[in-house]
């Protein structure tokens, strides 16, 4: 594969564009606002981040180089098909995207990573969430109308078979439609379940959320967020579909094609470079390049807020200035950005570990939010139970695609050509409802054994139900252990995490209804 200058400079271009956006809006930050709000600005924006930013921002959270490459890898693939490009495949770490690079100029791929993570890093580092939203704007600009520009050109290829044709019949490949074998339907759905509410608990979704000025801000861009998810595919989908149309001995491309060479990951990018004109595919490519930064940014960025905010300023340094926030969060965005990289480098079953962390998302973060938003009177104790169990039962349900085998095998299992068992059974959501059950019922028992006095005080551990004592009421507590009183006549229920967030955000909106129970109310006149 030739270097191409052309290609060199529509990249370079395009990351300035890129880099320069993020540095304006980094210089806004700066400007606007009082010192003391500065970590909240980075965080979450000041919460004044406007639907037209705020859509685009939280579309771009899901909707990067992953989405749209791998909606077109699952469309192309002869395996897949249209049918199984429920939420693209490949919605794997961004950062190994930069490979798009090594399409267009032929360098090794390592470098393009290595770029793409550097000016992600850069602009995050300095402009927090405010960087983040900007850029993600343009960049979902370039990829709409980089993509929608090159697929008439694609479609006209003589090498191309008509896409309706080829959608039902075989041409070159099995139909790109796909099929759902009777046997695959429960997977399809636990699969459905797993992309559909594993999305929900995700940091970079919650931290668009609480950059609303209000509930009603957040519910409509989330709204618009789904819109701009299902419009940024059809493109991506085309492209997949002209893929599996394809003639590949009729292209400079030539024998064997993609699929053979196990490129099919990168199937987007090579109809953009072997089926377009020069000057388009340059600019199609220069705009997915810049587009995979789009969710690696986000990801830098939740990962360095959480970690300064919910570990080091709750759990060390309480009465951290905002300043000594603002330095912790820049210095573990570079952290994160370098071992997200160095994974991306010297991994290579990356895409295999973001399968199984999202997998975590669904069957252990999911039940929790359940429960700490709607289930009154869940605790500690439930919690560390059914995080417990779900991962017990996803661990031991296997995963293919890290070879790991299974210790429980479901109806419906079977072994593949590599030896590896696969398990038909929607044991993923078999999980999730496990964990929540667990949580529920493990936080009652608890809450019982501690206020009917079956259990001490001193054996709650967590402080999850039993409250802290004062020193006047010790001698109470001693009457308890002799059997004088009853427990609950002198221990308020510790108020769940979602009251005691509220004291963490400015805007308590949100917050107000979610607590009404009796062990809420008036614990607070308590503490």
């Amino acid at each position: 594969m030739a270097f191409h200058v052309e290609g060199l400079i529509a990249i370079i271009v395009f990351y300035l564009l890129i880099l320069l956006v993020g540095i304006w809006a980094a210089w806004r930050t700066k400007n606007s606002g009082s010192a003391e709000e500065r970590s909240e600005a980075i965080i979450v924006g000041g919460r004044d981040i406007g639907l037209l930013v705020g859509g685009f921002t939280m579309t771009a959270t899901w909707v990067g180089g992953g989405y749209i490459n791998g909606t077109a890898e699952a469309v192309y693939a002869p395996d897949y098909g249209l049918v199984w490009a429920q939420a693209p495949i490949g919605y794997s770490l961004s950062l190994i995207l930069g490979a798009t690079i090594s399409v267009i100029i032929d360098i090794d791929v390592r470098v393009s990573v290595i770029v793409s993570a550097l000016i992600a890093i850069l602009y995050t580092l300095v402009g927090g969430l405010y960087s983040v939203a900007y850029t993600d704007v343009v960049q979902l600009f370039c990829i709409f109308i980089g993509l929608w520009i090159s697929v008439p050109f694609a479609l006209s290829h003589p090498a191309v078979t008509d896409i309706g044709f080829t959608a039902i019949h075989t041409k070159y490949q099995a139909p790109w439609l796909g099929t759902i074998e009777p046997f695959e339907v429960y997977n399809w759905l636990d699969s459905f379940m797993l992309l559909m509410l594993g999305g929900i608990p995700w940091q970079a979704y919650f931290q668009r959320v609480l950059s609303s000025s209000s509930a009603t801000y957040a519910q409509v861009l989330s709204f618009l967020a789904a819109f701009g998810c299902l419009v940024m595919a059809l493109p991506a989908i085309l492209i997949g579909a002209i893929g599996a149309s394809t003639d590949w001995n009729q292209t400079t491309y030539g024998f064997p094609d993609p699929k053979s060479k196990e490129e099919a990951d990168m199937i987007l990018p090579i109809v953009l470079q072997y089926l377009c004109p020069v000057y388009i595919s340059f600019f199609g490519l220069g705009a997915v390049s810049a587009a995979v930064m789009s969710s690696a940014d986000s990801s830098i960025l939740s990962a360095s807020s959480m970690f300064a905010r919910n570990i080091y300023q709750l759990s060390f340094r309480q009465n951290a200035s905002d300043k000594e926030i603002v330095w912790v969060m820049r210095i573990t965005v570079f952290v994160f950005g370098a071992s997200a990289t160095a994974m991306a480098l010297l991994t290579k079953t990356v895409y295999g570990l973001w399968y199984l962390s999202s997998d975590l998302v669904y069957i252990i973060i999911f039940p929790q939010l359940l429960c700490v938003l709607f289930v009154r009177g869940t605790n500690t104790y439930g919690a560390v139970a059914g995080y417990v169990a779900g991962l017990f039962l996803r661990i031991t349900g296997g995963e293919p695609y890290l070879y790991l085998q299974p210790l429980i095998f479901y109806p419906g299992y079977y072994s593949d050509k590599n030896g590896i068992y696969n398990q038909r059974f929607p044991f993923k959501t078999l999980s999730m409802v496990t964990s929540f059950l667990f949580n529920i019922g493990i936080s009652y028992l608890a809450k019982y054994l501690f206020e009917s006095g079956t259990l001490p005080p001193k054996l709650d551990v967590f402080d999850a139900v039993v409250a802290r004592h004062s020193e006047e009421n010790m001698d109470k507590t001693i009457l308890v252990k002799n059997e004088n009183i009853k427990l609950d006549e002198l221990a308020p229920v510790k108020p769940r995490q979602s009251i005691t967030l509220t004291s963490t955000f400015t805007n308590k909106e949100a917050f107000l209804a979610i607590d009404s129970s009796p062990e809420g109310s008036g614990t607070e006149d308590n503490l």
